[in-house]
């Protein structure tokens, strides 16, 4: 018994050390983005022309939400842009808040999206409704809860055109509102700096591509050259998935960090948190089953279970080696997971540093999260999001690739 104890510990040590090795790469990863991931707003200007930007922004239930970014928009300081504001089948006052605007100034066109047709997600419907209300050279896309700085949009021109740019997409300050979402954002984001950083985006060699939907600018005849939304309509996350297509078809695109110039919220309370996670993982199901359960299992090994280990490890006898060398690895391994947490925390969401302190917790919830998708993948309502269900049961996903 003695020694299939011994053999147990040190099998689990072996795993922790491999942890923490994923933990450390996880950590380096972390520090390059934030050190070497170039800002919107530091280049060498020289672009000489000012075309034409059509914003498109969808809006569905947004009323709480929609003045505050309206008001970023139509107080920018670039000249030659229109704002296509899109009411897309809201059940609150989102219609109303649209039409003011676009009574009160010239820039706003409102447009009521026709019924979603069978088969389309509703932002992506959204946007290709706006689209065809568009006149601008440049597409700028956007969503209803977020907040631009004054000069944002002549940064974004001026920094397409000075580098040659096809595409362009800024890391947002993502805003949080409640406790759950507070401990959860850090976990997650720890592995937005591996695959899908922007310096892998912004590396030519690479194949990564994404945008942050809450903003990307592009220009309209590439947009139209990669399928516009109709060519992603099934897709849940279709913002990475255009960011994909843009990459994939040998465009310069580029990813800079915009924090300071704008806000996004990326969950609202709990509800929006929880469905946020499973459409993290639907995806990733419906592309390959097996796949996704092996990411799910070493998303649990990585994120919780070395604190469980832990606390076992320290209630049990320690007289032997094997669980002393236990208890040490599996408390370095915890101290990494925290050593993440408080990095995000602090230099990538500039939250409290109090809410690293929960890591455990914010990694249980997310391991939930993902459990919830994969068990739901192919249910009828597998995803809500913005008070409609989606079925994704007979929809392949290429937005997050395994």
């Amino acid at each position: 018994m003695d020694l299939l104890a011994d053999i147990f510990n040190y099998s689990l040590t072996a795993i922790l050390i491999g942890i923490c090795g994923a933990w450390i790469f996880l950590i380096k990863s972390m520090i390059d983005s934030f050190r070497l991931t170039p800002y919107l707003d530091r280049f060498e200007n020289t672009s000489k022309i000012n075309p034409k930007v059509s914003i498109i922004l969808p809006a569905r239930n947004e009323e709480e939400f929609i003045e505050k970014c309206l008001d970023s928009l139509v107080n920018q300081d670039y000249k030659n842009y229109e704002i296509i504001v899109i009411d897309d089948s809201s059940e609150d006052n989102t219609g109303k808040i649209i039409s003011k605007y676009a009574e009160k100034y010239d820039k706003v066109i409102a447009v009521t999206a026709r019924p979603k047709p069978e088969g389309w997600m509703g932002k992506n419907w959204a946007c290709m409704e706006g689209y065809n209300k568009a006149t601008g050279e440049l597409l700028l896309f956007t969503d209803a809860d977020t907040k631009h700085a004054k000069n944002v949009i002549t940064l974004a021109v001026s920094h397409l055109n000075s580098f040659s740019l096809d595409a362009l997409s800024a890391i947002p300050k993502m805003l949080t509102f409640d406790f759950w979402t507070n401990i959860t954002l850090p976990m997650i984001s720890t592995f937005l700096h591996t695959r899908f950083s922007a310096l892998n985006v912004n590396n030519p060699s690479k194949k990564t591509g994404y945008f942050f939907g809450s903003f990307f600018i592009l220009k309209k005849t590439i947009y139209q050259e990669i399928g516009m939304h109709e060519g992603v309509k099934h897709e849940i996350i279709e913002d990475g998935a255009l960011g994909k297509k843009v990459k994939e078809s040998g465009y310069k695109m580029k990813m800079v960090r915009g924090e300071h110039l704008i806000e996004a919220i990326w969950a609202r309370d709990k509800n929006t948190l929880w469905n946020a996670l499973k459409r993290l993982m639907v995806p990733l199901y419906l592309q390959s089953g097996k796949i996704a359960i092996g990411i799910f299992f070493a998303i649990v090994f990585l994120l919780f279970i070395p604190f469980p280990i832990f606390t076992i490890s320290t209630i049990l006898p320690t007289e032997t080696i094997p669980t002393k060398i236990l208890c040490i690895t599996s408390a370095i391994t915890c101290i990494l997971i925290y050593l993440g947490a408080v990095i995000e925390v602090k230099i990538g969401l500039k939250l409290k540093l109090a809410y690293a302190v929960f890591a455990p917790l914010g990694s249980l919830v997310v391991v939930l999260g993902f459990l919830s998708g994969l068990l739901q993948a192919k249910k009828t309502s597998a995803v809500t999001w913005r008070g409609r269900s989606y079925s994704m049961k007979d929809h392949s996903q290429s937005s997050i690739s395994v």
